[in-house]
């Protein structure tokens, strides 16, 4: 690039400050998505076509506001997940598809009703010693053609390789390597500069957001001077992961865009696993992020992988339990994660050549398909409806179990106990009759699941084990007639086993395994579980074992079959087979 290289400290830890003028700030017009519809989807690892066709299909139609894509620039080559995140050159083109591609999923979902947002890389490059990127470009460790030369790197001087040891040490963490990721330098002007044209390369297709990973290792002030050089401004997350005691904390970052709270994901985690649920009602004053410049959720693509969450092998429903109260709370603004099911694998890269594939109520093909969860895109709904509005009429008999308002707008009750919850509840509501979108949708006029009449400010509701319902004004319908199915199943299980059901309706979770309905352990080794059903219906279902890993056992052929009574009640006893 014939520029002089700049004098770099090889013996020591420094602090680098280059005299550079900054430009006029620009400031932000956005600083959270936009309030109708804000919900993200984090599509993990998918294609740019079949991001566009599920844009298509149910993002948009579903009320999602924004897609969160993997990273659009060429990277290493290898089917792993994480080759995505080193960067080999800002041309455009990755395993998920080229620049056209990616254009088109842009068009496509604008089309839809849903924006998208970019995952973005400004902290580093590659950590191999050299290789040739996905589109063909090759490079050495701090040397890539055309785009950077040895001069535009830290070297921070730990010794063997540069790696960050010791995270007390802000210095470190900003100049030091990431996991031997070449860290690119980004005090000085030309970093900045070729950043900033590699982020408005995405923002002139069309992007309306920008997610910075590794925000934590880049200094704040580096971070503003390149987003200030933006041509729009968009809507901006970034990923500034807590540690207790540490110099960096998220809250340095906000004046910039949004924070991705960790906190708010491991809260989530310790609450839901140890019974506490009750402990989330007050989110905001805790000392993290404030809400309005919150991003959360309950699981990524990192935290899945490593423990630091709850993910979809977690037992008795908690993961989708979660998600509900992340998507009723008015606490941050939430992304949902859409992966697939091989994470247990570390390295595991995207199922299907990365194509992902979906069914009415979750995922084919090793997808997972989190969005298409009944529960998870009736909150969505929920979320979008209830907008603002401030949480009303809190109630908790017990730490395990809440239940509350979004102003007269909606109503939540979580039931994380291992027995059912027979309540009369409080709410603002108006009077009428409500769709449970948990267990159903409005659909033609009518609740396909369970419906609630509110009168004089109460209604009364049976919220079975580890399970919830949700109610608001967008969905209010015509209680569909129903009969009244108590399920009973003899099995012995291990510490750690759940007993769910799945079955061929909707209310059954459409044979969806992540959908399943959790059964009440109490009368152990029975399992109990009371649904309501529609009358003269025949419909086929099984039990099914979820182990603390996660796996699924089903019982044996054949699938089970019953009727319902055209009134009244249905009882079926059965053991484990």
């Amino acid at each position: 690039m014939g520029r002089l290289a700049l004098p770099l400290a090889l013996a020591g830890l420094v602090s680098f400050a280059v005299a550079i003028p900054a430009p006029n700030l620009y400031a932000l017009d956005r600083r959270t998505p936009t309030a109708a519809k804000n919900v993200i989807v984090q599509m993990f690892e998918w294609t740019w076509d079949s991001i566009a066709a599920e844009c298509t299909a149910f993002l948009g139609p579903n009320g999602y506001g924004f897609v969160q894509a993997s990273p659009a620039m060429e990277h290493v080559q290898g089917t792993q997940w994480w080759t995505d995140y080193q960067p080999v050159s800002y041309i455009l083109t990755s395993k998920r598809g080229d620049r056209a591609q990616y254009a088109n999923m842009i068009t496509t979902c604008h089309a839809a009703g849903v924006n998208v947002i970019a995952d973005t890389i400004f902290n580093h490059m590659t950590g191999s010693d050299s290789g040739t990127g996905v589109a063909g470009s090759t490079f050495q460790h701090y040397v890539y053609p055309g785009i950077y030369e040895s001069q535009d790197f830290h070297y921070c001087g730990l010794e063997p390789d540069n790696n960050i040891v010791n995270y007390d040490n802000a210095v470190e963490v900003q100049t030091c390597q990431l996991d031997g990721l070449a860290d690119l330098y980004t005090e000085t002007e030309y970093v900045r500069s070729r950043l900033a044209e590699y982020a408005n390369d995405l923002l002139s297709l069309g992007v309306d957001g920008l997610r910075l990973d590794a925000a934590k290792h880049i200094a704040a002030t580096d971070i503003a001077n390149i987003t200030s050089r933006l041509t729009k401004a968009p809507y901006i997350t970034q990923e500034v992961i807590y540690g207790a005691g540490e110099p960096i904390t998220p809250n340095q970052y906000t004046s910039i865009g949004d924070v991705q709270e960790f906190r708010y994901t491991t809260a989530f985690q310790n609450a839901f696993t140890n019974g506490s649920i009750s402990s989330l009602q007050s989110l905001d004053g805790l000392g993290w992020v404030p809400g309005t410049s919150a991003n959360v959720f309950v699981a990524n693509h990192d935290t899945e992988r490593g423990g630091n969450s709850l993910n979809n092998n977690s037992p008795s429903n908690l993961y989708t339990l979660a998600m509900i109260l992340s998507l009723a709370h008015p606490y941050g603004t939430p992304t949902i994660l859409s992966s697939y099911s091989g994470f247990t694998d570390y390295d595991a890269g995207a199922p299907n050549s990365g194509a992902g594939t979906c069914t009415t109520g979750g995922g084919s093909n090793g997808w997972l398909c989190q969005h298409r969860w009944n529960a998870v895109a009736g909150m969505t709904g929920f979320h979008n409806t209830v907008g603002t509005a401030a949480i009303t009429n809190w109630q908790s008999p017990q730490a395990s179990q809440i239940a509350f308002g979004r102003g007269a707008l909606g109503f939540v009750a979580i039931n994380n106990a291992d027995t059912a919850w027979s309540a009369t509840f409080t709410t603002s509501l108006p009077a009428g009759t409500y769709c449970d979108v948990i267990s159903g949708t409005l659909s033609s006029g009518a609740c396909t699941g369970s419906a609630f009449t509110v009168s004089g400010g109460k209604f009364t509701a049976n919220v079975p084990a580890r399970y919830a319902l949700a109610i608001h004004t967008a969905a209010q319908g015509t209680a569909s007639a129903t009969v009244t199915v108590s399920f009973s199943e003899s099995a012995t299980t291990s510490f750690g086993e759940n007993i769910f059901l799945v079955g061929s309706l909707n209310q059954l979770g459409a044979w969806n395994p992540s959908s399943a309905i959790p059964l009440s352990s109490a009368s152990y080794p029975t399992w109990t579980l009371q649904l309501q059903l529609p009358p003269s219906t025949t419909f086929t279902y099984k039990f099914i074992r979820k182990e603390t890993n996660g796996s699924v056992t089903w019982e044996s052929d054949p699938n089970r079959s019953a009727t319902t009574s055209a009134s009244g009640t249905v009882t079926l006893s059965t053991s484990w087979r």
